[in-house]
């Protein structure tokens, strides 16, 4: 009787543990969703389009009324657990360098449509979607489009350059290059617990994915896009604050250590993961790069 209580007993621990498991995944899976409270001081247009079977929510922001059709256009991608409003940062000394604008809610953020399970996936899916939608604009050069991502924007911008998006050029800041970098921000901005969280809920998000982790972890998103840029001229300008407190900068280095051939880069002098931008040399060194690289002949 003692044993058969004893082995009762383990069960249900087990069970105990294995749901708060499954409900710890879930939560740090699930981005919260923040709502616009911020729109563009700049004339724009509402748009949504199709990615993957959901709805997805954006803005169009047509380039300075006196310049000449077609125009260059840069795409801004937001990171986890953002939304299109808090990217707004990047916008207006884009559009005064004369660019038009793409900004939109990746699925599960903003106002676009939820998914069951997100991932970096769903960055690299939205984003050839919105190259899409935005290609087809009668008044936008589809050869001359850029991407900025932000964080995990970066890594869902990077992912789609592995899969031969046809942009002119792409900046990223403060862009996770790692797994494991990004399991451990999750679970610390969650106040969850490492030990023994980063080696199992990576496991049960990919389950929920329907996707391979391991076959994840050995596709390397570097040594991928290493294999893109082999003969092809591909501009990439990666920016990475030294202050940043969640994404540490030791990722743009791991980034710079694999990279073949080398890639441009920028350190800036920020507090914190989202204010690369306040740094002058950030400026100083992106609209430039964007003028060389992405323009309407």
């Amino acid at each position: 009787m003692k044993a058969r209580t004893m082995i009762g007993s383990m069960l249900a621990v087990a069970a105990v543990t294995a749901g708060g498991l499954w409900q710890a995944a879930v939560k740090s899976q699930t981005p919260k969703k923040i709502p616009i409270t911020v729109k563009p001081p700049m004339p724009f247009e509402d748009i949504t389009f199709e990615s993957g079977g959901g709805q997805v929510q954006g803005w169009f922001i047509p380039a300075k009324s006196d310049l000449a059709k077609p125009w260059p256009l840069v795409i801004i991608a937001h990171g986890w657990g953002s939304n299109r409003s808090r990217v707004l940062r990047y916008a207006r000394p884009i559009w005064e360098a004369g660019y038009a604008l793409l900004m939109y809610d990746v699925r599960s953020h903003g106002a676009s449509d939820p998914v069951r399970a997100a991932s970096a996936y769903l960055f690299r899916d939205d984003l050839l979607a919105a190259l899409t939608y935005v290609s087809g604009r009668p008044e936008i050069n589809p050869e001359a489009i850029g991407v900025l991502g932000h964080s995990l924007g970066g890594l869902g911008t990077i992912l789609a350059l592995t899969e031969g998006i046809p942009v002119a050029a792409v900046i990223t800041d403060s862009m996770p290059s790692q797994f494991q970098v990004i399991v451990s921000s999750e679970l610390r901005r969650r106040r969850l617990p490492l030990f023994p969280l980063a080696q199992v809920i990576p496991r049960i998000w990919f389950w929920r994915l329907g996707e391979s982790l391991k076959t994840y972890q050995q596709n390397d998103p570097v040594m991928l896009l290493n294999e893109r840029r082999k003969g092809v001229q591909l501009p990439l300008l990666m920016v990475h604050s030294k202050g940043d407190n969640f994404i540490p900068p030791s990722e743009l280095e791991y980034f710079m250590s694999k990279a073949d051939p080398p890639v441009e880069h920028l350190w800036v002098n920020s507090e914190g993961h989202s204010c690369s931008e306040e740094d002058p040399a950030f400026w100083d060194t992106v609209i430039p790069f964007l003028k060389t690289h992405v323009r309407s002949m």
